[in-house]
């Protein structure tokens, strides 16, 4: 018997689409890129390794991370997560305190002994690192789990360069530096301490090496004449860490003055009061919104005593007075000098006005371009010298550790291309998820977990970490709050407000249109959370 609804087709029209010809525009699944994933200067899968995370699978969250970054717990410590700055949760409440889930997985799994992924199958070359910084550990990995054989060579005593020699224990227990480190030598690494690369070319040779990766870092301090009666009690703070770290601090006094407003003048402050200075004043040229120090080193610093001198520079010290010559900004905003001075008491002057690389090793080799004191490299982190790569703070860019881990990871790749024979190319990104797309009131307000701190009366005389860790708790909370900007998470919106049930859950994951069915209402792409659905022209 025929329905009352039946509908009699003319002859040869098909049921391709029940929709009929007046659908103009089709939804579509697609994967955007997350702006924390965009800003990791590491190249991390952040939005990846915290949706494990947020399920409680911790492992699978840590290896998902050290896909591309091998350092979770140090840089979970010490980078200032440009990630967070740009996390579409700014604009609800908070943004996900990425850092400090990346710390929690990186500390589990030293916990638990986690090991890395074994090394790849032998390729039969032999790559010659030197440096093992950030930027040195990284390839090292990045190459052994290509198949690579790695030599890796260092000046100083114990690997770890500017992680080791620059920042204090309290902002980076060696602990947890050598536990991250040894991990990466496990692969299979041969390591020589104490050796000096004096011409990367003859070192090249003479060792048999396929290629080079430069990972030298900036560890020599930039000097200023400043007229002293005494010139011994006139340190550079690059120095005065180094000496720390290998624990031979040199005699301060109870007044130190620190000249310079990075995050090493402030590392120098911090250190200076621990050994026991009373006083121990930051002397900047410029304003507070021209300082290059984080905000967090700074907020620290004061918390602990330290003190500012803004627009002010070092004139001269005689004795153990410290003449200062105040600074005004012009109309461009640059600080010119006044004429005007004042006088500080001080046992001790450190400089802390930046750091250069010693790039004498590249001497004699014309191919080799640099530039205001830096190595240009191709995108492949190839010098002009073939064969020879560089990255970290001896090439163009910002001068932190998780640069320096993406500088790693991508010479490794380059080096790779290099020993195959191939044209590195980078692959193309995806559309930049952004805050317009997403329906944030499918997300509760969920306040941003703070991390404890070490009380400030123990800080006084002791290198114990200041910044403490998340418990497991807080850890599954805080990757709870990531909204998966741009890519779904299975939340079934689309599979609940579809009026023609035109929305098919699949049996692996996440969901594909019926278009029979769909008549191109977009309801699903005005009630997806996380903007992981657009609408496109039909195609006719």
């Amino acid at each position: 018997m025929d329905t009352p609804f039946a509908i009699t087709l003319p002859v040869g029209t098909s049921r391709a689409n029940h929709t009929g010809s007046w659908r103009v525009e089709r939804p579509v699944y697609v994967d955007r890129l997350p702006p924390c994933n965009n800003a990791c200067p590491a190249g991390e899968n952040i939005q990846g390794w915290l949706y494990a995370a947020e399920s409680g699978d911790y492992e699978s969250a840590w290896r998902t991370l050290i896909e591309d970054n091998p350092l979770p717990a140090i840089m979970g410590r010490v980078c200032f997560h440009p990630c967070e700055t740009t996390c579409n949760r700014v604009r609800v409440d908070e943004a996900v305190g990425i850092n400090a889930v990346e710390r929690f997985l990186g500390d589990t799994a030293i916990a638990h002994g986690w090991s890395l992924p074994g090394p790849g199958a032998d390729t039969g070359t032999h790559v010659l690192v030197v440096g093992s910084g950030p930027a040195g550990l990284s390839a090292t990995y990045h190459l052994r789990r290509l198949g690579h054989r790695v030599t890796l060579v260092d000046g100083a005593a114990q690997l770890g360069g500017m992680m080791r020699y620059g920042i204090p224990a309290y902002r980076l227990p060696r602990a947890v530096l050598d536990a991250e480190i040894a991990r990466i030598i496990d692969l299979g690494v041969e390591v020589k301490l104490n050796h000096r690369v004096d011409d990367v070319e003859a070192e090249r040779v003479e060792g048999h090496f396929d290629a080079v990766f430069l990972a030298v870092g900036a560890q020599i301090g930039r000097r200023v004449s400043v007229p002293a009666g005494d010139s011994s009690r006139i340190i550079d703070a690059v120095n005065f860490l180094h000496a720390v770290a290998d624990d031979d601090p040199p005699l301060l006094g109870r007044r130190v003055v620190v000249y310079g407003g990075g995050d090493t003048a402030f590392d120098a402050a911090r250190t200076a009061k621990r050994l026991g200075a009373t006083d121990a004043v930051i002397v900047y040229r410029r304003n507070r919104e021209k300082m290059p120090a984080s905000a967090e080193e700074f907020e620290q610093a004061l918390g602990e005593g330290v003190t500012m001198r803004w627009l002010s520079t070092v004139s001269s010290f005689e004795g153990d007075r410290l003449m200062v010559e105040k600074m005004a900004l012009n109309a461009d905003g640059f600080p010119e000098p006044t004429g005007e001075f004042e006088e500080l008491d001080a046992d001790a002057l450190l400089l802390a006005l930046g750091q250069d690389t010693d790039l004498s090793l590249l001497e004699g080799h014309p191919e080799v371009t640099i530039d205001h004191g830096v190595v240009q490299v191709a995108p492949s982190m190839m010098t002009g010298l073939a064969g020879v790569f560089a990255g970290g703070d001896a090439t163009p860019a910002d001068r932190t550790a998780t640069v320096a881990v993406g500088h790693g990871k991508r010479a490794a790749r380059g080096i790779d291309d290099y020993l195959n024979g191939r044209k590195t190319i980078l692959p193309p990104k995806h559309d930049l998820a952004a805050f317009e797309n997403l329906n944030t009131w499918y997300y509760a307000d969920a306040p941003r977990t703070r991390r404890p701190e070490l009380e400030k009366v123990r800080r006084q005389g002791t290198f114990d970490e200041v910044i403490q860790g998340l418990t497991e708790e807080n850890a599954l909370f805080e990757a709870r709050r990531c909204m998966s900007c741009g890519n779904c998470f299975e939340c079934d919106n689309c599979f609940g407000v579809c009026p023609d049930n035109a929305v098919v859950k699949l049996e692996n994951n996440r969901y594909e249109f019926n278009y029979d069915f769909c008549k191109g209402c977009a309801i699903c792409v005005a009630e997806c959370p996380c903007g992981a659905i657009q609408m496109v022209p039909e195609k006719i």
